[in-house]
């Protein structure tokens, strides 16, 4: 069974959980996570690095578990969620790693990638691609596509209505994101709330055992869901503190992974298209019959995709 630590770091005006396992002198791998989901969706993923020789670190990211939630919408902000890591690298004497991250966790190791071209020697991002800055505001452009219909993250963009909704019930509210998460690009109109129309799954997927379950509904529990949905609220914001990264390009080392079923590979699209103009080391794999959940739907074939990489990438 593998053994980890728990470090509370003070960086960047925050408190920062971070989870630590592996050989003290192994080369450091650093493994974020995404909505809503906690360190614990790594579980499947830090054994395998751990037992290969690898140090490995789970941050709790803002908002989750037992990190600081701030309440204000700009405490989420992209370059904000950086700095977080940044000075977790530099508490740690970290000065070489491999950046890991799944989710909102991946738009992070995205710019990590950009603003620590030399700490960050690799990096890995499973399910959401990047193709450089926009040239608007991603939910300026949504509210272009998506207004005349419901779109669920321009219904989280309103302080107050979708954690009324999720918070009723947090249970429900995971089980729908694990095990229906379809149903959230499923066509209704525009003023309809999230659960509307939608079945929510009476068990668990076979991903997530309740043990498991437990684990990422403690990350919720007390706090409820307001402090994950800010990070959905900065898109205006990412926007305008991103411009001095208009033309960066990722240079790192990367292996990009992707479920074939994920409904993000059809809202990203265009992006997928477009990233190997922005991403100029790039691998790329589709796993078949694999959702959203990736690390943990399909873990043995992420673990082999991501230990080959790491031992021709990351040296």
């Amino acid at each position: 069974m593998t053994s980890f630590q728990q470090h509370i770091l003070a960086v960047n005006g925050i408190e920062l959980s971070v989870w630590v396992a592996g050989p003290e002198q192994g080369r450091p791998v650093w493994l974020l996570h995404g909505f809503p989901e906690c360190w614990h969706s790594w579980r499947h993923q830090v054994p395998a690095l751990a037992a290969a020789g690898f140090r490995v670190f789970v941050p709790e990211m803002r908002g989750y578990g037992r990190s600081s939630a701030p309440q204000a919408i700009a405490d989420y902000d992209l370059l904000t969620l950086c700095a977080d890591i940044q000075q977790a690298m530099e508490a740690f004497g970290h000065e070489r790693v491999c950046m890991v991250g799944h989710d909102w966790g991946a738009p992070v190791a995205w710019h990590l990638a950009l603003l620590e071209p030399q700490r960050v020697a690799a990096l890995v991002t499973m399910s959401v691609p990047f193709a450089g800055r926009p040239k608007r505001p991603a939910s300026e452009i949504m509210r272009q596509v998506h207004g005349g219909h419901f779109n669920y993250i321009l219904y989280f963009q309103e302080p107050g209505v979708a954690e009324a909704e999720l918070d009723a019930d947090i249970d429900t509210s995971l089980r729908l994101f694990m095990g229906n998460i379809e149903a959230l690009l499923q066509p209704k109109p525009a003023d309809s709330r999230l659960f509307d129309g939608v079945t929510i799954p009476d068990s668990l997927p076979s991903w997530c055992p309740e043990e498991d379950f437990q684990v990422y509904r403690q990350a919720f529990v007390g706090r409820g869901f307001r402090p994950a949905l800010n990070w959905y609220r900065n898109f205006e914001r990412n926007w305008q503190r991103t411009e001095f990264l208009a033309q960066a390009r990722v240079i790192q080392p990367t292996l990009f992974l992707l479920g074939d079923r994920d409904p993000v590979g059809v809202l990203e699209a265009h992006t997928l298209k477009r990233m190997p103009d922005r991403v100029a080391d790039l691998e790329q794999h589709v796993l078949q019959g694999c959702g959203h959940w990736i690390q943990s739907e399909r873990a043995q074939q992420v673990n082999h995709r991501l230990l080959d990489f790491l031992h021709r990438r990351f040296l």
